[in-house]
């Protein structure tokens, strides 16, 4: 996989690295920090760290002895044009469109006589 487009998406599948890239939106945090609420080994989170760390996703700095993990959010400007392209439909108006039905379905029934 060498398009820059496939890699984010690859990155983007797995449930457990959408959640980290969640809570680093708050703000950047120590990968012991990130580990904290999942149920895995500190090495399972640290491929889940590399994986986003390769898309470009995510930045891992050390700072004395803690390795910490920052959003790069531009790394999903790609994937994010590419999904809008998607988005060129006008959203459908769903009461709007009952009201026609049932203006259209009313419309064939036989008036009463009165």
């Amino acid at each position: 996989m060498s398009d820059p487009l496939d890699i984010v998406f690859a990155a983007l599948a797995d449930p457990t690295r959408r959640a980290i890239l969640t809570m680093l939106l708050e703000d950047d945090m120590a990968v012991t920090d990130v580990a904290e609420p999942f149920e895995m080994s500190l090495a399972a989170i640290s491929k889940h760290l590399t994986i986003l760390t390769r898309a470009g996703l995510i930045a891992q700095e050390k700072r004395g002895r803690v390795k910490w993990c920052k959003l790069q959010p531009d790394a999903m400007r790609g994937a994010s044009v590419w999904m809008q392209g998607f988005g060129q439909f006008e959203p459908v108006n769903l009461d709007a469109f009952e009201r026609f039905l049932e203006a259209e379905l009313n419309a064939g029934d036989p008036q009463p006589e009165g």
